[in-house]
């Protein structure tokens, strides 16, 4: 009588729909939440991957037919990265954590012999010297650093989490000589943007450890410094920066030369609507937007896809933001902690600081959209980041969630 009162019961009670069923098991702090969690993560890389190489493929290849060659080579080769990072994503992912940690070291050294090679035999293209050319295949160093130096750093704060309220340790060596040297080396190579990024990943992650906060004064004034010296010394920096102050201000705009690419993709941006026009049907690609495969190719996506498909693309990453936070925020492990907020700053701080310089919103700096912008350098490492992520999950369903840092670090021991 009892069970039937209360199968009654559950019976009135409104259904609740899909999309809140979804966010509670997100929500859920069990392991089918973490599992949850690491399906949207890997389903959001896998959507922003093939679809950048369709992009890729949609906005560059009018150039090259123009010009009477292989309108496939461009999506070819960040088809081949693409491959090569997918499964490199899943190597990393189900790899034990405790090699993560023993290749911390190695992986940065290695990083940043290849830093100091570019100085010596890299490629210059408009005045940043970043590639290193082996065959008809290109890499770039500065972008397999982001990696070398979050997994490092997490390595090291994970090591000193007992110390890290002392600001000397917060300091050495994360930030000197470690980041120091690598965002030198990258000075040196004069990208302004990776700069950027690489001091916003290191920032994030003394942030997330528990560094004493007058570090941040500190470093703030001297990232600021360092910022303004390479804009100021450089005339094209400079130009892009007027350019953009510019537009904010209603000012005169040079829109044949240093503003023509902003100024150009923002048409290319407001022409497409809310629905665009049509997959491959971009007019301002046709060598209106300069290098549209690169950091402007959200303005190709929003002509040809519209208002919704650029929120497609927002909305994805978000997805992936809120998944590596629930991996994260699960997680008593001042490693997995901080090495995950320092692939968040990476991936989505990156992702929405090239969406503002698209949009008009922050200055043209030569930062390209993961997963979506050719790059094969970026786009492996984007996906070894997120294998990281994937890694910690995977270690959390397996063994659970320890109840302090101290059993975490001795979790990290035990064979998967």
């Amino acid at each position: 009588m009892a069970r039937t009162k209360i199968e009654a019961a559950g019976a009135g009670a409104p259904r609740k729909g899909w999309f809140l069923r979804q966010w509670e098991r997100i929500e859920s702090t069990d392991a089918q939440g973490i599992r949850t969690a690491q399906y949207l993560l890997i389903l959001s890389a896998v959507i922003l991957t093939c679809f950048g190489m369709v992009m890729v493929l949609s906005s560059s290849a009018v150039e090259f037919v123009s010009k009477n060659q292989d309108p496939f080579v461009l999506f070819l080769k960040q088809s081949v990265f693409g491959l090569i990072g997918l499964v490199g994503m899943f190597v990393i992912m189900a790899m034990p954590t405790r090699w993560l940690r023993k290749l911390a070291w190695p992986v940065l050294m290695v990083s940043g012999v290849l830093l100091i090679l570019v100085l010596f035999i890299g490629k210059e293209v408009l005045g940043n010297k970043n590639w290193i050319e082996i065959g008809p295949i290109s890499i770039q160093p500065s972008e397999f650093a982001k990696f070398a130096l979050i997994l490092w750093a997490a390595t090291v704060l994970g090591q000193k989490r007992k110390l890290i309220g002392d600001w000397k340790h917060a300091l050495i060596p994360v930030v000197f000589p470690g980041g120091a040297a690598i965002l030198g080396l990258v000075v040196l190579e004069h990208d302004l943007g990776t700069v950027i990024i690489l001091a916003l990943i290191l920032a994030v992650m003394l942030w997330v450890s528990g560094a004493p906060r007058i570090i941040f004064g500190v470093v703030l004034v001297a990232g600021v410094a360092g910022i303004l010296f390479m804009a100021i010394t450089s005339g094209n920096r400079m130009g892009r920066i007027t350019e953009w102050w510019a537009s904010l201000t209603g000012g005169e705009i040079d829109a044949q030369g240093t503003g023509l690419q902003a100024l150009q993709g923002r048409y290319a941006l407001a022409s497409g609507g809310w629905f665009g026009v049509g997959l491959g049907q971009s007019r301002l690609k046709w060598s209106y937007v300069p290098e549209a495969q690169n950091d402007f190719i959200l303005s190709i996506i929003g002509e040809e896809l519209g208002l919704i498909g650029t929120l497609a693309i927002v909305a994805l990453f978000l997805v992936m933001a809120v998944s590596m936070y629930r991996i994260a925020h699960r997680s008593r492990s001042i490693f997995v902690r901080v090495a995950t907020a320092g692939v968040i700053a990476w991936i989505i701080g990156q992702a929405f600081v090239n969406m503002g310089m698209v949009t008009g919103l922050l200055p043209v700096i030569g930062v390209p959209l993961p997963f979506i912008s050719y790059g094969g350098s970026a786009l492996l490492t984007a996906l070894c980041g997120v294998g990281l992520v994937l890694n910690f999950a995977r270690d959390q369903i397996r063994h659970g969630l320890p109840a302090s840092e101290d059993e975490a670090a001795s979790s990290i021991g035990r064979t998967p």
